[in-house]
């Protein structure tokens, strides 16, 4: 079996393609800088920093591939904590390559986002941008081989306070109440982590993906007042929606994308989650979260 290490196996999206690789018979690593509450046998675990270069030394070695979910992941968080952003997202990269450099790796696979190549996203935007340069200059001086994964709308049970439909549902259920900034207009094409933990997998299983940018969102563009309006039918319309005129200035309206010569294949999936399926399977998740959390107090 190829053993495959997944950096930030313990976070949302991590998670689940760790799942996705065992169900296909990879030998799973995750490593993370706190312990996975969804590690599951045989995947074993492994502590580690991407910010501290001695802690990452064990991680790569035998792994045939490493992909790179670690850093700081919530857009608004990085607008109030640029340095961090940068030490975590753009420094911890480099040391994460630094490592496998010489590690004869068949796959280096970066967790980027669509902000990348967008005027929109803030320091997070730059920060993704400047790690995918490094990615692809580590390539050209060392060899090794990377896919580029631009991770559009995502979703899902594992889901935590960084994530926007987490937020939106969490507000749902212990306020009766969402409060969205903009008009709603504004557009996304939401995939399920499972679904995008698939295609996240599937890329290692076809070489035209090698040292290729992808990006992976859902393929049903929805406005946010028609998935809001869908929360309120989903929960019997006893939740109030608000809107402001006040928009997040880091957030985009239609698409995240901005002209730029770099240019990526997107990546879709034939057989998804229904979005209103998953709504309802992540909102029992966060009411029984919720409820044991009042029973531990």
């Amino acid at each position: 079996m190829k053993k495959v290490t997944v950096i930030g196996g313990s976070g949302f999206l991590g998670s689940y393609i760790a799942d996705e690789l065992t169900k296909r018979g990879y030998d799973v690593l995750v490593a993370d800088i706190k312990y996975s509450n969804y590690l599951k046998d045989p995947q074993r675990f492994l502590l580690c920093d991407i910010t501290d270069p001695s802690s990452l030394e064990a991680i790569v070695d035998g792994s045939s591939v490493v992909y790179n979910f670690a850093g700081l992941a919530d857009m608004d968080e990085s607008h109030e904590l640029p340095r961090e952003t940068i030490e975590q997202n753009v420094i911890g990269t480099l040391n994460v390559l630094e490592t496998c450099k010489d590690a004869g790796l068949e796959r280096f696979v970066y967790a980027s986002s669509a902000y990348a190549l967008s005027n929109k996203g803030g320091i997070y935007g730059i920060s993704k941008l400047a790690s995918e340069k490094i990615v692809e200059e580590y390539s050209r001086r060392y060899g090794v081989p990377f896919t580029i994964i631009r991770y559009g709308s995502l979703y899902g049970e594992r889901a935590g306070e960084d994530n926007g439909v987490y937020k939106i549902l969490k507000d749902a259920l212990t306020t009766q109440m969402i409060h969205h900034y903009g008009d709603g207009e504004e557009v996304r094409e939401y995939i399920h982590a499972s679904d995008a933990a698939a295609l996240s997998v599937d890329i290692l299983e076809d070489d035209k993906f090698v040292n290729q940018h992808t990006i992976l969102t859902g393929v049903e563009r929805m406005r946010q007042k028609d998935l809001l309006r869908m929360i309120q039918e989903v929960m019997n319309c006893e939740i109030e929606v608000t809107y402001s005129e006040i928009k997040r200035a880091a957030h985009y309206e239609v698409t995240p994308y901005s002209y730029h010569p770099n240019t990526a294949r997107k990546l879709v999936s034939n057989s998804f989650i229904d979005l209103g399926q998953g709504l309802v399977s992540c909102i029992n998740h966060i009411d029984n979260e919720l409820h044991k959390k009042l029973d531990e107090t």
